[in-house]
C-alpha cells in the first residue's frame, strides 16, 4: 500500500520531521516494489481460478465416461511403460470421481509429463507435458518470476517490503485534522479532482490493508529463506511431529518427505523412514490403491512410487480445505502403515499455517474464497497503479519528487520498527543495510544525485 500524495495534499498534511521521513520511505518504497506487487497481484488472480480453467483447458484430457468395470492400475501403468519405455514412472493418481482419468507421472531425460489413461478401457488419453502447464507457468512467475532462487529471493523481499509499505502507509492514512469520514473511509467526489485523485489512493489503501497483510503473510511460508527457516524453527520447537504418527519408530535419516513427493507445507520436513525388505516382489499398485481408500484418504490422493529397495510409497493428499490434508508413508513390501500423519496431528502453528495456504489459494471456502481474494488482489493493482499516476501529476521536471526529511536513526520510534522488521525479516534488514551504503557512500557524496533523490 504506497500512499503517495498530491501537492494539493501535501499544503494540509502535517509537516512534522516524523511524517516528511515516512513519507520519504514510503514514496520510494512504493516506487521500487509497487511494478512487484501488481504482477503478484496479477498472477495470483488468474492462479485463484486454477481449478475453474485447468477444468476448461484440459476437459478432454480429464474426463471420462464411466462404465461398470475399471482396469486395475497395474494395467494401467504398463500400458504406459510400454508406449514410453525409456521413462520412469514416478506416481500415480487414482482420479477423485467415476468420470475423471486417472493420472500417471512419468520422468525421463527428455522430459517430465503427466499421461492421462481411460481407467476403464486403458487407453491413453494424452500426454501432458509439465512445461507446457499454463498454471505450472503462472504460478513459477507468481512465485519466483522465472527466475529459480534469485527471483523467490526478490519476490520475498518484495512481500516483506509490502508489510513496510502497509505500517508506514496507515501512519500516513491516519486522520489527524479531518473532519468526518470523507477521505478516511470513503473518497471525496465533489471536493475536486486532486482530493479525488488523492483519495482514490488512499481510502481503498485502507480498505484492502488486512486482506493484503494476510496474502503476504500466508504466502511467506512457501518462501525459500524466510519459509524454510521459519518450517525449521516450527519442526525445531517441538511444534511438528508427535510420536503417535509413526507406525514404529521415527525413523533417523535425513531424507524428507518434501525430496520425494510433492505434500501438504506442514509434512514437507516429516522424515521418510525406510522399508524392510521381506521379499523380492514389492506390493502392487493395486494394494496400495487399495490401502489408501481403507485409510479414508480424501479421493484426490496421489501415490509416489518409490525408487529404489528401501523406498516408501508415499500417499498424499493437498485438496481444497486443509482439515482433509494426509501424507501417509507404507512399506514398499508389506503396505504397512510406517507414518500416518493428518492435520489432526498438525500442532497449532501447522494448522495455521495450512488453513493460511489454502485461503491463500482460494480453496477453502470456495468460490466466497476466490471472490474475496480477487476483490483483494484488484485493490492491491488499484492502489498501485493510482499511486503511481498520482507521482506522474506531481513530479517535478528535474528529481523524484520526494519529501525531504531527516534520517530514519533520528526517528528512535520509527528506526525501533525498522530494526525489528530487518530482524523478522532478514531480507528486508539486509536490503536496509545496502540502502544504507548508497545513501553515504553514493548519493550523498554526488551532488547531482543528492539533488534528484532530494536527500
Amino acid at each position: 500500500m504506497n500512499l503517495m500524495q498530491t501537492e494539493e495534499t501535501v499544503k494540509k498534511a502535517p509537516t512534522s520531521s516524523a511524517y516528511r521521513t515516512i513519507w520519504r520511505w514510503h514514496f520510494y518504497a512504493g516506487i521500487i516494489f509497487a511494478p512487484f506487487l501488481v504482477m503478484l497481484a496479477v498472477t495470483g488472480s488468474i492462479y485463484l481460478f486454477k481449478p475453474q480453467i485447468e477444468n476448461v483447458l484440459y476437459q478432454s484430457y480429464y474426463e471420462v465416461t464411466p462404465k461398470a468395470d475399471r482396469i486395475t492400475a497395474t494395467e494401467q501403468i504398463n500400458r504406459i511403460k510400454a508406449k514410453y519405455p525409456d521413462a520412469l514412472v514416478t506416481s500415480y493418481r487414482p482420479g477423485e470421481s467415476d468420470d475423471r482419468s486417472s493420472e500417471v507421472n512419468i520422468s525421463s531425460p527428455k522430459m517430465s509429463a503427466t499421461v492421462f489413461v481411460n481407467p476403464y478401457s486403458g487407453k491413453i488419453i494424452g500426454t501432458l507435458s509439465d512445461d507446457d502447464r499454463i498454471m505450472n507457468k503462472i504460478e513459477e512467475i507468481h512465485g519466483e518470476l522465472m527466475a529459480g532462487t534469485t527471483g523467490d529471493r526478490i519476490v520475498e523481499l518484495v512481500a516483506c517490503w509490502a508489510i513496510v509499505l502497509i505500517v508506514t502507509g496507515l501512519f500516513l492514512w491516519f486522520p489527524r485534522k479531518q473532519k468526518g469520514l470523507s477521505g478516511v473511509l470513503f473518497p471525496r467526489l465533489r471536493q475536486g479532482k486532486k482530493l479525488f485523485r488523492r483519495d482514490l489512493h488512499a481510502v481503498p489503501a485502507f480498505w484492502i490493508t488486512a486482506g493484503m497483510l494476510f496474502l503476504i503473510l500466508t504466502g511467506l511460508p512457501w518462501s525459500g529463506f524466510w519459509g524454510t527457516n521459519f518450517q525449521s524453527l516450527v519442526t525445531n520447537q517441538g511444534l511438528g511431529y508427535p510420536p503417535s504418527i509413526w507406525g514404529g519408530e521415527a525413523p533417523t535419516s535425513t531424507l524428507q518427505t518434501k525430496d520425494i513427493a510433492e505434500v501438504p507445507w506442514a509434512a514437507e520436513t516429516l522424515d521418510v523412514p525406510q522399508s524392510k525388505v521381506e521379499g523380492a516382489v514389492p506390493a502392487s499398485i493395486d494394494d496400495i490403491v487399495a490401502i489408501g481408500k481403507q485409510q479414508g484418504m480424501d479421493p484426490s490422493f496421489k501415490i509416489s512410487i518409490p525408487s529404489d529397495p528401501s523406498g516408501v510409497y508415499t500417499l498424499s493428499a493437498y485438496p481444497a480445505k486443509a482439515q482433509d490434508e494426509a501424507t501417509i508413508h507404507l512399506d514398499q513390501y508389506s503396505g504397512a502403515v510406517l507414518a500416518d500423519y493428518r492435520y489432526d496431528n498438525y500442532g497449532v502453528v501447522g494448522k495455521i499455517v495450512a488453513t493460511g495456504i489454502t485461503l491463500h489459494k482460494g480453496t477453502e471456502f470456495g468460490w466466497f474464497n476466490q471472490l474475496i481474494s480477487l476483490l483483494i488482489c484488484l485493490g492491491i493493482i488499484l492502489v498501485a497503479v493510482s499511486g503511481f499516476y498520482l507521482w506522474l501529476k506531481r513530479k517535478p521536471s528535474k528529481g523524484m519528487g520526494a519529501p525531504k526529511g531527516p534520517k530514519a536513526f533520528m526517528l528512535k520510534g520509527f528506526l525501533a520498527v525498522l530494526v525489528v522488521l530487518g530482524i523478522v525479516f532478514p531480507l528486508v534488514g539486509l536490503s536496509l543495510l545496502v540502502v544504507w551504503l548508497l545513501d553515504f557512500l553514493v548519493i550523498r557524496r554526488i551532488p547531482s544525485v543528492r539533488r534528484f533523490f532530494n536527500a
